[in-house]
C-alpha cells in the first residue's frame, strides 16, 4: 500500500508538471523556425527563410540584427556556435572568440594594480570575432550571399525604432559613454539635455556602422564580379574587415583611446572549426563546445547526475535541489581550475573530466542531507592514467577563497549579462529601474532549424553597453579580456597571454536522439548559463515538460563558483558556499529543509533563464519552439 501511495504521489506530481500552463504559447512549424533575443531580429531571420535561405543563413541574419540593436553585444564581440550538418550527419563547433592582443600580459595589468583585467573600455578588449564567425558560417554552410543576409541589419543601421530597454541602458551608462568620443557620438543623441540617450521608439541611426557593413558587402560583390565563387567572395569581405581599410580604422580608433589591439593581431586571427565535446545521458547525446567555454561543466553535471534517480526525487523538491546544487558545485569547481584555451599549454585534462568513472567518484562526495562547504576541484588526471602536475597549486588555492567578505554585495550575474536572476532578489536591494533593466537585458541567444535538417545554436556576446566604439567603424569593442585570470593559483589553464582565448561563459547546446537532431538550446546570463541549461534539459528529459514549459519553469542558481565577469579584485569574484537563488514560490517545507542542510537562500520572481530552444519532434516531423516568457526573446515559425 505504501508503494502504491508513493507511485500515485509521483504520478500526479509529474502529471501536474505536464499540465502546467505557460505564459507564452509554444511555437510550431514544419518548414523552419527562428528564435532570438529581440522581435525585430527574429523577423530578420524569418525574412531570410522566406528568401530561400537555410537555418544557417537565418541565424547569421539574426546575429547581424542583434549586434546592430546592441542587444548586449555588438559587431566587435564574440560568437560561438554548434551546428548539426545534415549532409555530414554530425555536429560541428565554431570557435569565433577573439584573442588577447599582443601587449596584453599579466605584468601589464598587475603593474596597473589590477587583480583581473578591467571590465570596461579599450583595455578590456579581445580581438573582434563576431564578424569573422558570421562570415565563416555563412560561407561554408549557408546558401545566400552576404549582401542578402546583411540586408535587414543594414536597414536597421540606417535607422530603426530603438526599444526602451536599450535606450534606458544607454541613459544609465551615459557617464562612462562620455569618456569615449566615438561612443558618445553614436549613443548620446540628445547630448546636453536632461535625458541624453534616445527615447523608446525614436529612430536610432548608426551611419558609421552602416558604412562598415556596406564595405563588407561591396568587397563581396566586387569579388563576385571578378569571377570568384560565393564562398571566396564572402572571404573577401572577411579580409577587408581583418586586413583592409576597416581593420586600419578599427586599430586607429583603438590606439587613440588607449587600447592594445594591433593590425597584426587582427590579420593573424581567424575562426576555428572544431570537434565538439559530448556525453551520452540516458540515451541522448548532448553536445557542447570545448573547454575554452564553460560548456563541459554541463556535461560533467549530467555524468554526475546519472548516478541519481532524479524522477523519484521530484521536480524542485528539497532533495532534487540539493542534488543539483552539489553537482553543479563540483562541476564548476573543476571549471574554475581546469578549463582554458586548448591551443595553449597546459592542456586541460578534458578526457578525465568527462569520464563516467570520474563522475562516479565526484558523485560519491555528495552528502544526502547537507551542503558540503566549498567544493574543491578533483583529480581527473588519474582517469587519464597521468599524474596531476598541479597538486601543490591546488593546496595553495584555498588561501584565496576567504568567503567572509563582500557577502552581501556580490551578485549572481554581472551587470552587463544580467537576466532576471538579480531581479527582485530579496536581500540585494535593487531598485525597480535596475531590476527591469536587468530583467530584459542579456547576452543574446540565437537558435534556428529548417526542414533540410540544419540545426544551429549560437550564444554571441561582447561589446555591450557601455561599449567603447573603435574609431569611425561604428563597432563596439569586446570586454571579454576580463574573463582571464592573472594568478595561476586560480587557474593555471586560463592565465592571460597574448594570442590566447579567455575561458568564456558563452555556451550553446545541441542534443541528438536516435542519431538525429533533438534539441537546440541556449541562454544568456554569465555564469548561470549552464546552470539554467542543465535544468531546462532535465525538465524535458526527466520530467516530461514541453519545450515552452521547460523554458519557463523555475530554476535554482548557485553562487558557489568563481565569477567569470565583473569586478577587478579577488574579493569581487570568490565563491560563496551555500549561496542559492530560489524562486519566490518555493514552498515553505522546501525552504525549511534547505535551511537545515546549510543553505543561504535568496529569492527571485523569475529564475528560469531566459532560455530559447527548438525541439525537433521526430515522430511528427515538426518543430516546437520555446522562447522565454520574460524579456524580449521572440520566435517565428512556419
Amino acid at each position: 500500500m505504501k508503494h502504491l501511495f508513493l507511485f500515485l504521489f509521483v504520478f500526479f506530481a509529474i502529471l501536474s508538471v505536464n499540465a502546467q500552463q505557460t505564459q507564452k504559447p509554444p511555437l510550431h512549424g514544419k518548414n523552419w523556425m527562428a528564435i532570438t533575443g529581440k522581435p525585430l531580429a527574429a523577423t530578420a531571420g524569418s525574412m531570410i527563410f522566406q528568401k530561400g535561405g537555410n537555418a544557417i543563413d537565418a541565424a547569421c541574419a539574426m546575429l547581424a540584427a542583434t549586434c546592430t540593436m546592441w542587444d548586449v553585444l555588438s559587431w566587435g564581440g564574440e560568437t560561438q556556435a554548434l551546428i548539426y550538418n545534415p549532409k555530414l550527419k554530425k555536429v560541428i563547433a565554431i570557435n569565433a572568440l577573439g584573442v588577447a592582443p599582443s601587449g596584453a600580459t599579466v605584468n601589464f595589468f598587475k603593474d596597473k594594480g589590477y587583480e583581473f583585467p578591467p571590465e570596461y573600455g579599450p583595455l578590456a578588449a579581445v580581438t573582434p570575432g563576431t564578424t569573422g564567425g558570421l562570415c565563416y558560417m555563412l560561407a561554408k554552410y549557408g546558401k545566400l550571399s552576404l549582401k542578402e543576409v546583411l540586408a535587414p541589419a543594414m536597414e536597421m543601421a540606417a535607422g530603426y525604432p530603438i526599444d526602451g530597454q536599450t535606450a534606458n541602458s544607454i541613459e544609465r551608462n551615459k557617464e562612462k559613454i562620455k569618456a569615449w568620443p566615438y561612443s558618445k557620438a553614436v549613443f548620446l543623441t540628445h547630448l546636453g539635455e536632461e535625458r541624453e540617450a534616445p527615447v523608446a521608439g525614436e529612430i536610432f541611426k548608426q551611419p558609421a556602422l552602416l558604412a562598415t557593413l556596406t564595405k563588407l558587402v561591396d568587397a563581396e560583390q566586387e569579388a563576385l564580379k571578378e569571377g570568384k565563387n560565393r564562398e571566396n567572395a564572402i572571404h573577401a569581405a572577411f579580409d577587408r574587415f581583418y586586413k583592409g581599410d576597416i581593420a586600419e580604422e578599427f586599430v586607429r580608433g583603438v590606439k587613440e583611446q588607449g587600447g592594445l589591439i594591433t593590425l597584426e593581431d587582427l590579420a593573424n586571427w581567424k575562426p576555428i572549426e572544431e570537434e565538439p565535446l559530448h556525453v551520452n545521458y540516458r540515451g541522448i547525446e548532448v553536445y557542447k563546445l570545448q573547454e575554452w567555454t564553460q560548456g563541459p561543466a554541463l556535461l560533467q553535471s549530467l555524468n554526475i547526475l546519472e548516478n541519481f534517480d532524479l524522477k523519484k526525487m521530484e521536480y524542485n523538491s528539497a532533495p532534487y535541489i540539493h542534488t543539483l546544487y552539489q553537482t553543479m558545485s563540483l562541476a564548476f569547481a573543476d571549471r574554475d581550475f581546469y578549463y582554458g584555451d586548448p591551443y595553449f599549454s597546459p592542456r586541460s585534462p578534458i578526457t578525465g573530466l568527462l569520464s563516467k568513472q570520474y563522475a562516479k567518484e565526484r558523485a560519491s562526495l555528495i552528502s544526502p542531507n547537507r551542503n558540503v562547504g566549498l567544493a574543491q576541484p578533483g583529480d581527473p588526471y588519474s582517469f587519464e592514467g597521468k599524474k596531476n602536475p598541479f597538486i601543490s597549486l591546488l593546496k595553495n588555492r584555498s588561501l584565496l577563497t576567504d568567503t567572509t567578505q563582500n557577502k552581501d554585495n556580490r551578485e549572481f550575474v554581472p551587470k552587463h549579462d544580467a537576466t532576471n536572476k538579480s531581479a527582485a532578489i530579496v536581500n540585494m536591494g535593487n531598485d525597480d529601474s535596475l531590476y527591469h533593466d536587468r530583467l530584459w537585458r542579456g547576452t543574446t541567444s540565437v537558435v534556428a532549424a529548417d526542414k533540410e535538417g540544419w540545426l544551429i545554436a549560437i550564444t554571441p556576446s561582447g561589446g555591450w553597453v557601455p561599449a567603447c566604439i573603435a574609431g569611425n567603424t561604428g563597432i563596439g569593442m569586446s570586454q571579454r579580456l576580463q574573463s582571464f585570470v592573472l594568478d595561476s593559483t586560480i587557474s593555471p589553464f586560463n592565465v592571460l597571454a597574448p594570442g590566447k582565448r579567455p575561458r568564456v561563459t558563452l555556451t550553446p547546446s545541441l542534443a541528438l536522439k536516435n542519431g538525429l537532431p533533438h534539441l537546440a538550446f541556449a541562454v544568456q546570463g554569465g555564469d548561470t548559463q549552464d546552470q539554467n541549461l542543465l535544468q531546462f534539459f532535465l525538465n524535458m528529459e526527466e520530467f516530461g515538460m514541453t519545450v515552452q514549459q521547460a523554458a519557463e519553469a523555475a530554476n535554482i542558481n548557485s553562487n558557489q563558483l568563481w565569477l567569470s565577469l565583473g569586478g577587478t579584485s579577488i574579493q569581487d569574484r570568490i565563491p560563496k558556499p551555500g549561496s542559492i537563488l530560489l524562486n519566490n514560490k518555493t514552498p515553505e517545507h522546501v525552504r525549511a529543509a534547505l535551511k537545515q542542510m546549510g543553505y543561504d537562500m535568496s529569492f527571485g520572481e523569475r529564475t528560469s533563464g531566459p532560455i530559447n530552444a527548438i525541439f525537433v519532434d521526430q515522430e511528427h516531423g515538426t518543430f516546437w519552439g520555446g522562447s522565454s516568457n520574460h524579456g524580449e526573446d521572440y520566435g517565428i515559425g512556419w
